[in-house]
């Protein structure tokens, strides 16, 4: 994790001060239901908190937090390269949500 972690690009490195990063085995049915996603289908990883650019973001009463979700991580990226590349990825798109950046823009961006 510090691997994938160390190269993070600015500006989104920055932002890692301001989310906890944390790992569970697979997302809840309630995650995969919030997110649109059905049977079969997973999340590598996921932003939940309150994005900078809303206001009063920073009295918010809940910690930021991006969860990795290991199982489906290490599914899909047997290569410990690949696997650190992904999560380096997979945190640089979460801490884009953080930033308040949504999907649309991100595939814009190149970072999705």
């Amino acid at each position: 994790m510090e691997v994938a972690l160390s190269g993070i690009p600015e500006p989104f490195s920055r932002l890692l001060d301001e989310v906890a990063i944390v790992i569970e085995d697979l997302p809840s049915r309630a995650q995969l239901r919030d997110n649109g996603l059905g049977p079969g289908e997973t999340l590598y990883g996921l932003y939940e908190g309150t994005p900078r650019t809303e206001y009063a973001a920073d009295w918010s009463l809940f910690p930021n937090k991006i969860t990795l979700f290991r199982l489906p991580l290490e599914a899909d990226f047997t290569d410990p390269n690949e696997l650190a590349g992904e999560v380096r990825r997979t945190v640089v798109h979460e801490l884009a949500h953080h930033a308040g950046i949504d999907d649309h823009r991100l595939e814009e961006l190149g970072l999705d």
